[in-house]
């Protein structure tokens, strides 16, 4: 971006307006190479001579406005002729308009306002600079309304209204290159039936929950409209269901310019949804070839791949994959429907191993850690969520979604054995255990607070339907082992980064010390005899009899029916606390229990993404609620490093970061029948896989250049292995293996 170019900002500021702000030029010989150079505060389009340019969505992302705001830089040299017309399509998006569940307004700001720069650079050597400035104009769009909760209103009768000038605006923060991925398009969904409900809507179902738009192609009368709203579930009933949605309208329309056939689809906002409504339409007679829906996300490229033989544990895997894709627009999001889209701290630590085995996520966590390093107080406190919002009251500042400052950076640097995205968060990860480490009364236990403890977990005050928030685990419990764990991540960081870290490895001794004489009983056992609390001594290493917490734990979910009561903070640790201590078999049992609550439970109630509630559709088919009840919420989709790692029975051991060195140790289950596991490594193709064939199970191994591998058989076989193909048989009837 040119220094030269100026802030600007539209002479007039109507409310909800989308201005464009355009700059006519000639161009003055034949053009070698011309970089267009844009930003905004609230998002913008460009266009040069009425085409597109690029296929991003959403520019300039959503960032820690008050400190930083992206620029992105195009190649438009093939767009440019004699006589050029840039043009800067803007809507208020995170910036400006409605976001956070209070849906309060201005954010940053109070009106849009752009920044660009065009370079050209000609055959002959000279160049010329076009930036904003006062020389740029301002007119209205057919874009009339764009909200990114509440849709977008395309008028094509509106007229166009020149608005002068552009003005010169102050925008206080810092302008930097763009870090994180771009969002684009990516699958298109055909409709797979329509159908009209008992209330008499007109319903198109497109088979699939997800994030993105519905466009349609329709012919009709100047001024004839077509109103589209959006939702993820039908209720009981059959009817259209948009309580979950809260605030959130999620209605695009769409007024017919009457020349012809006509395509619509936003250009601003997205939607979460399977099914959409028809609420005004031009036709009696509806074509499902002139509808699709079009999914949006971040263009993270896919990396993990898993098959097996049992198709309900398919569809979980389907669902955990079209759950993540659709919450990582930007930031990873709680979820994309209802009047939130947050970037929570919580969801997005307790999922991030399995995010980057199925993604490559490197460059989209590096631009959110490094926003939400930008969130923390001058304590080191961490929020609820990052990027902060406008909020009449902040989120909580609460154990595990704090430790996302310390957590995610370590996770990304043992999935791709990058150390700068240590280097970079290092002293965000250095804040968080300070802020935990003079937090409460006890200066190696954090005590006191207001947490979100083991969020929405099964055991909470009302036992029958679990319906407290924050579960039966202490607060104090989980706060005080998340401190003592991610304090013990941040030395192995700074060891990383070749840091004296003597400081915090007596810090996390005495932090670890004192929760085991507070929170151990004299029998060894967590002192809260929850599933939550056995799971977090046990995983975090903080036991006082290690064996004995697992033999109660697993004994805790065979007493209840063998199903877990875990909310947020346990139900990514259940089955590796299990399976870690001699528990595979409870493990597997688990993972295919199908009553509530279980992972397939909403698989076969029709779930094509994870859900945030165990039941957030009850047997008898009603909701468990509408003010908070998200159907595409990726958290519980954790399982799947579970299933990576022992299904699959790949584990990067801790001197192998980026999968250099890693453990193949697959524990085959009869239920699967076979398994097929891989990822696309920084070193290659990476792949498990086992089939039972009668009474033998046969192993296959890939290993790329530079991954050596510790290869362990159900058998007690094992060997070290490099680059290659490793094939073995060994009988059925091992009694290690769990079922």
């Amino acid at each position: 971006m040119n220094n030269k170019a100026s802030w600007i900002k539209s002479p007039v500021n109507e409310e909800g307006f989308c201005p464009v702000f355009y700059r006519r030029f000639r161009i003055n010989g034949v053009v070698k190479k011309a970089l267009l150079y844009a930003s905004a505060v609230g998002m913008y389009t460009p266009f040069i001579n009425g085409e597109r340019v690029g296929n991003e969505l959403f520019t300039p992302y959503w960032t820690q406005y008050d400190r930083r705001i992206q620029y992105q830089e195009y190649d438009v040299t093939a767009m440019l002729r004699a006589d050029s017309e840039l043009c800067l399509v803007c809507a208020e998006g995170w910036a400006v308009g409605v976001i956070g569940y209070e849906r309060l307004k201005n954010s940053f700001s109070d009106h849009i306002s752009v920044i660009y720069s065009l370079e050209i650079t000609y055959e002959n050597g000279e160049t010329e600079v076009i930036i904003s400035d006062e020389n740029t104009n301002v007119r209205t769009c057919r874009i009339t309304f764009s909200q990114i909760y509440d849709g977008e209103t395309v008028d094509m009768t509106a007229p166009v209204r020149e608005l002068g000038a552009a003005v010169c605006d102050n925008v206080n923060t810092k302008l930097v290159p763009q870090q994180g991925e771009k969002v684009t398009e990516h699958e298109i969904l055909r409709p797979v039936k329509y159908f009209v409900t008992p209330k008499g809507e007109r319903v198109i179902d497109f088979g699939q929950n997800m994030s993105g738009y519905a466009a349609v192609s329709v012919s009709g009368k100047r001024g004839g409209r077509v109103t589209i709203s959006h939702a993820e579930v039908l209720d009981k009933d059959g009817n259209f269901y948009t309580e979950n949605l809260r605030g959130a309208k999620q209605r695009n329309t769409y007024i017919l310019s009457g020349e012809g056939r006509e395509t619509f689809k936003p250009m601003f906002t997205w939607q979460g949804f399977r099914y959409i409504r028809l609420d005004e339409f031009p036709s009696d007679e509806i074509c499902l070839d002139d509808f699709k829906a079009i999914a949006v996300n971040s263009d993270i490229k896919r990396t993990g791949r898993f098959v097996c033989g049992n198709e309900k544990i398919n569809k979980l895997y389907h669902n955990i994959i079209w759950g993540q894709k659709s919450n990582y627009i930007d930031v990873p999001t709680d979820c994309p429907q209802r009047d939130e889209r947050l970037g929570w701290t919580g969801d997005a630590q307790v999922f991030v191993r399995t995010a980057a085995i199925n993604f490559d996520i490197e460059k989209f966590f590096e631009k959110w850690l490094a926003d939400l390093a930008l969130t923390q107080g001058e304590n080191g406190e961490v929020y609820g969520i990052a990027p902060l919002v406008k909020l009449s009251t902040p989120t909580k500042v609460s154990a595990a979604w704090g430790d996302a400052a310390v957590i995610c950076p370590w996770e990304i640097y043992l999935a791709y054995g990058n150390k700068k995205i240590l280097e970079d968060q290092f002293d965000s990860m250095k804040g968080w255990i300070e802020y935990m480490h003079s937090a409460g009364s006890e200066e190696f236990l954090w005590l006191g607070g207001d947490h979100y403890g083991d969020w929405l977990a099964m055991d909470g005050s009302e036992q029958a339907g679990g319906d407290d928030y924050i579960g039966a685990t202490p607060q104090d419990y989980i706060a005080s082992a998340f401190f003592a764990y991610s304090t013990k991540l941040f030395v192995k960081a700074g060891r990383v980064l070749g840091r004296d870290m003597t400081k915090y490895e007596t810090l996390y001794k005495n932090a670890a010390a004192a929760f085991k004489s507070r929170f151990i009983g004299g029998d060894g056992l967590p002192i809260p005899k929850t599933q939550t609390a056995c799971v977090l001594a046990l995983h975090f290493d903080l036991c006082g009899d290690r064996q004995k917490t697992a033999d109660y734990l697993a004994e805790a979910v065979r007493k209840n029916g063998t199903r877990l009561t875990t909310g947020f903070v346990g139900t990514p640790y259940l089955l590796h606390a299990l399976s870690d201590n001699g528990y595979t078999d409870i493990a597997y049992d688990l993972l295919f229990q199908e009553r509530f609550p279980s992972w397939l439970f909403s698989v076969n109630h029709g779930a094509t993404t994870m859900w945030e509630h165990w039941d957030g559709i009850r047997e008898d088919g009603t909701f468990w609620s509408s003010d908070m009840n998200s159907y595409n919420h990726y958290a519980y989709g954790a399982v799947f490093d579970w299933i990576f790692a022992n299904t699959g029975g790949i584990k990067i051991m801790e001197d192998g970061a980026g999968y250099t060195h890693i453990k193949a140790a697959p524990v085959p289950d009869s239920r699967m029948g076979f398994a097929d596991t891989s990822i696309e490594t920084r070193r290659g193709l990476l792949a498990s896989r086992w089939r039972i064939d009668g009474d033998t199970v046969h192993f296959e191994f890939e290993i790329p250049e530079g991954t050596t591998a510790e290869i362990k058989l159900p058998n007690g076989f094992s060997e070290t292995a490099g680059k290659g193909k490793y094939i073995y048989t060994i009988p059925l009837d091992n009694s290690d293996l769990p079922h």
